[in-house]
């Protein structure tokens, strides 16, 4: 009776074990992630539902594997198709960006990415009609901007969504960053939004060397 039941006892728990290999190694890795190519070796893959979103961290080894997933927030206004964000609407633009720069408050931030440290000089212009719309800069004749040292955690720690930041179309849309949330139920002016400890993890794990990108889509996309 006793080595039946110990045989039991290994048999499910062989069952256990091989369950469990079989879940982490077969992840359903997303059309747009599998899709990307050399030299881009880390993919933040953003799936939004209205104004939430599911985040999840791919690294690319031998092969594309998820090695982190949390929850985001996006703006209050949903999800801009591609071409048609336009500043202050509130929505996040879809699409595929790179990710390389990052700030914060701290003189120092573990992460790979390039890394500032800001002050209240900093600025992040929005105004449509100045010549440095979409660009940080600490000097500006602009009547519109963000100052990237704020009186909150929000850009405790961020890092900048390339997008419109290359051959910039002034109204396009300005300031998008990924950073700190005020909650889970507090979507964004646009930006993608998560937990200070989610983003500690996430921003420790990019690494500018590995070209990272920044994949936003709806939930319903393939």
């Amino acid at each position: 009776m006793c080595l039946d039941f110990l045989w039991m006892v290994v048999k499910r728990s062989f069952v256990l074990i091989l369950y469990l290999i079989c879940c982490t190694s077969c992840v359903s890795i997303p059309v747009n992630v599998r899709g990307i190519e050399l030299p881009h070796r880390q993919v933040i893959f953003v799936k939004v539902n209205g104004t939430t979103a599911n985040i999840s961290f791919w690294q690319k080894d031998r092969t594309w594997k998820r090695t982190y997933q949390c929850a985001a927030v996006i703006g209050r206004n949903g999800l801009a198709p591609i071409g048609e964000k336009k500043e202050g609407d509130g929505r996040t633009p879809q699409g595929i960006f790179d990710i390389q720069r990052s700030f914060g408050y701290a003189s120092r931030m573990e992460t790979g990415l390039n890394y500032a440290q800001v002050s209240s000089n900093d600025m992040w212009v929005d105004d449509v009609l100045s010549l440095d719309y979409n660009q940080w800069v600490t000097t500006t004749e602009a009547h519109f901007f963000e100052r990237l040292k704020r009186n909150d955690i929000l850009y405790r720690m961020a890092a900048v969504i390339e997008y419109n930041t290359q051959n910039i179309v002034r109204g396009a849309g300005s300031a998008i960053f990924m950073h700190i949330w005020r909650s889970y139920y507090k979507p964004t002016a646009g930006c993608v939004a998560l937990s200070q400890r989610n983003m500690r993890r996430i921003m420790k794990k990019l690494d500018k060397d590995q070209k990272p990108l920044i994949i936003i889509e709806a939930i319903h996309g393939r």
